[in-house]
């Protein structure tokens, strides 16, 4: 270990984080965090077991109904010291993201940015869960709504924005009330370790928030779905995964909000600004080197322009300096593990075997860790595998089309429906097939969608629910409804 990972490692503890403290597994067992830059254990960390689930809500439980009571005032000022903190612990979490993710620096620095974004967006939103009083439209009573927190929460969270996805969730079940049993990606359980002690201090009591390494994350999640005090389930991985919590949260009919696969398509239109086109290009395909579910996945470019945009997107994909994350002059980093990268290469090398070309890239590098070239493909059939599966990495595949309704048709041709692109001068036309475009948000002429204030979800089976906004605290609470007469 060099000295500036132990110098990281020194003030974070590793153990499970139940009712306020550091607690150690059942069984004192421990799971290995590996650096994806170079293939090497960083650390070791507690791996909770079924027991350990339940004590995890058992504090929970013990905390729900002081947090609950709490002022929303009181609740917003804890939230809002939690964003102060995080800010500034930038630099530290970004580094100690980087060490168990592998994303480039600039890219950590910003998760933690927007990451810390969600105490302070919520801090105010705390403040703010309105109900409502009206009469009935007969006369005979009044009708009154109270909003009212739904309870403890189950959050389970993907390892590609491992502070940005914990903190969407934790910071509007705050808000709301709600006690949270976290369980983060067993990639990368250090940031979200991080995070307890940011929390602590910020003066979150203990028990409201309780984070749980496991890499028996199927049982273990399951034995909260089926514990009766839980009443809350929100998670952000893969549509298949979704589809079996889905299952089992039906079993006791928990509340869910799932964040699920995305495959996003970005269309580019003759009339584009092609150096508009190019830039927002670069930033969905390219930030967290294409590691995020908002990624750019399948290009369809325009004919008459095809050529052009293929051309200016490989000349910059390739100027693109690929290594460790921890280097300030990297742009990609290596992808999360190994299994990560054998997706990416075997997908690549079947587009290319079915008749693709790759501009730029289309390898793996000989080095050590988990890297892929950046790569650029071109001639990809409309059929293709490639463009079938969501493929987090720095892969941008490009397909022609010829006219706006054979566009929306390729765009819209998938189960996913997170988010999708559109590039057009045409700003009538732009409104027309974002509206047509089956996804849950649309990036038009820009490359970024995502904010703290704006509602994050998708349709089709890209999830339920949205996170962020003004709806992502009603996510959780629950209206009851009074019948009074006065």
């Amino acid at each position: 270990m060099s000295a500036h990972t132990a110098e990281l490692l020194k003030t974070l503890v590793t153990d499970l984080y139940i009712g306020g403290k550091p607690v150690l597994a059942a069984g004192d067992r421990r799971f290995d965090v590996v650096n994806p830059a170079t293939g090497a254990t960083i650390t070791t960390v507690a791996d909770a077991s079924v027991q350990d689930a339940i004590a995890a809500i058992d504090a929970a439980h013990e905390a729900g109904g002081a947090w609950a009571a709490t002022a929303p005032r009181q609740r917003a000022e804890i939230l809002r010291r939690a964003f102060d903190l995080m800010i500034s612990n930038v630099e530290r979490l970004a580094r100690l993201i980087c060490l168990e993710n592998g994303k480039a620096l600039r890219d950590a620095r910003g998760e933690v940015t927007y990451a810390a974004e969600f105490f302070r967006w919520y801090s105010e939103e705390a403040v703010r869960g309105a109900g409502s009083v009206m009469t009935a439209p007969s006369g005979t009573n009044k009708i009154l709504v109270l909003q009212q927190p739904v309870g403890i929460c189950v959050l389970v969270t993907p390892w590609n924005f491992p502070a940005a996805m914990a903190t969407r969730k934790i910071a509007p079940a705050l808000a709301a009330g709600c006690t949270v049993v976290l369980k983060p990606a067993s990639d990368t359980p250090l940031t979200a370790l991080a995070m307890a002690s940011i929390l602590a201090e910020a003066g979150v009591p203990p028990g409201v928030v309780n984070i749980l390494p496991s890499r028996h994350a199927g049982e273990v999640v399951s034995a909260m779905l089926h514990d009766p005090r839980v009443r809350k389930l929100s998670f952000t991985g893969s549509t298949e995964v979704g589809r079996v919590l889905l299952g089992q949260a039906a079993d006791r009919v928990v509340n869910t909000s799932m964040e699920l696969g995305g495959n996003a398509p970005f269309l580019v239109f003759a009339d584009a600004d092609l150096d508009a086109a190019t830039e927002g290009a670069m930033v969905a395909k390219m930030r967290n080197a294409g590691e995020a579910c908002t990624a750019a996945n399948r290009f369809y470019v325009e004919a008459p322009v095809a050529d052009e945009f293929s051309r200016r997107l490989a000349a910059r994909m390739s100027a693109m300096v690929l290594g460790p994350g921890l280097q300030e002059d990297t742009d990609v980093g290596p992808l999360v593990n190994q299994d990560a990268v054998l997706k990416v290469d075997g997908l690549v090398r079947a587009a290319v075997k079915d008749g693709a070309t790759a501009l730029i890239g289309g390898k793996r590098p000989d080095r050590e860790g988990y890297y892929f070239e950046p790569t650029v493909l071109v001639n990809v059939e409309p059929g293709a595998a490639i463009l079938s599966e969501e493929l987090f990495g720095p892969v941008a595949p490009i397909v022609t089309f010829e006219s706006e309704t054979q566009a929306i048709a390729f765009a819209n041709s998938t189960e996913h429906g997170l988010v999708g692109y559109v590039y057009t001068g045409d700003l009538a036309r732009g409104l027309r097939v974002s509206e047509a475009l089956e996804f849950g948000m649309v990036g038009l002429n820009r490359g970024l969608v995502s904010d703290p204030a704006a509602p994050f979800g998708g349709s089709k089976q890209s999830g339920i629910g949205r996170e962020g906004g003004h709806d992502g605290m009603l996510d959780y609470l629950e209206s009851k409804y009074l019948a009074v007469q006065w």
